[in-house]
């Protein structure tokens, strides 16, 4: 069965890679517009699911990967920020306090119907940061494309105080622990000798 990511992040396509899994990536279809009232790990799952459907009616023969994360201060939902100024106001809105992350995950089996999915919610705690370091830290790592403004993998690391969660790489757009354990379930297991 073939693996197919709905998707066109680069994070994610990177992320899927350490699972050494072949996989094919597409483009999926999806309206992200917010649903009056909808809570943030809701929308992640709603957005991951329609992604893998999307897909999954293109592909007859397949498990489809879908997958989307929201990051949130309280209700409050941090996009992307798609430039500096955005960036900067979400860095300063976001310092002193903890930003929750939902990432979801589902997978379609294109033949069976058959779906599964995860959300994983990891916790950022931001230090108490000056406007200078605010701005440094986005000269440097220039997190337009990403939620909340930072990549932990980065420098965006020493934004914080700590974190609190069971699978960081759900930072970064997928999680792997989870999406693991999925693919097990769904017959295409990580650690099967190919």
């Amino acid at each position: 069965m073939q693996l197919t990511l709905a998707s066109t992040s680069a994070y994610r396509k990177k992320l899927l890679q350490r699972l050494h899994l072949p996989f094919d990536c597409a483009s999926p279809q999806t309206d992200e517009a917010p649903v009056q009232g909808e809570l943030p790990a809701a929308r992640a799952l709603r957005l991951a699911l329609h992604k893998a459907h999307s897909v999954a009616a293109q592909v007859s023969d397949g498990l489809i990967l879908g997958s989307d994360q929201v990051a949130a201060i309280g209700e409050s939902v941090l996009h992307k920020p798609g430039n500096r100024g955005n960036a900067l106001a979400q860095l300063q809105a976001s310092q002193g306090k903890s930003v929750d992350f939902y990432t979801a995950i589902a997978l379609v089996n294109s033949r069976t119907g058959q779906v599964v999915s995860h959300v994983e919610p990891f916790r950022v705690y931001f230090r108490a940061l000056t406007q200078a370091q605010i701005e440094h830290y986005v000269s440097v790592d220039e997190p337009y494309d990403c939620a909340g403004s930072f990549k932990w993998e980065s420098l965006g690391i020493a934004l914080f105080e700590r974190l609190s969660g069971d699978d960081p790489t759900s930072l970064e757009g997928l999680p792997l622990i989870a999406l693991t354990t999925l693919l097990d379930r769904c017959g295409m297991p990580v650690l099967a000798a190919r």
